[in-house]
């Protein structure tokens, strides 16, 4: 089986300290190698949205496939409490994209954003 490589951003704009903790808990059932890097709190992206949000990235290992992945982070999303027409009213519990996948970034401009770059600086050995 093939090891991949996985880079992450949780973020949270409602009650974020304890919904990122709640996220970090499972994540790390589901891939135990994974490694967080500091949490920032930042501004929302988007007039729509509340802020502040806490933001906070993970990288990990993993043999499961990209489409493996993505349904395991939806579901830790809606065990803390994320809601189809919350975005609508500014409000993001918990919301953890999958940003690389090995070596094929998967959201390119979340990749350019600040806390993302910043976060990044936090793996460097």
């Amino acid at each position: 089986m093939n090891t991949h490589h996985c880079l992450i951003c949780l973020g949270s704009n409602k009650e974020y300290t304890q919904r990122l903790s709640n996220a970090r808990k499972a994540l790390c059932a589901h891939f135990p190698d994974i490694r967080f890097g500091k949490e920032m709190k930042t501004e929302a992206i988007g007039s729509h949205f509340l802020s502040p949000f806490g933001n906070q990235l993970g990288k990990f290992t993993t043999t499961l496939l990209s489409e493996e992945i993505r349904p395991l982070l939806k579901q830790i999303e809606k065990d803390n409490g994320r809601m189809a027409d919350d975005k609508e009213k500014g409000i993001v519990k918990l919301d953890i994209d999958l940003l690389m996948y090995d070596d094929q970034i998967l959201k390119p401009d979340d990749m350019k954003r600040d806390f993302v770059l910043q976060g990044l600086e936090t793996f460097k050995d």
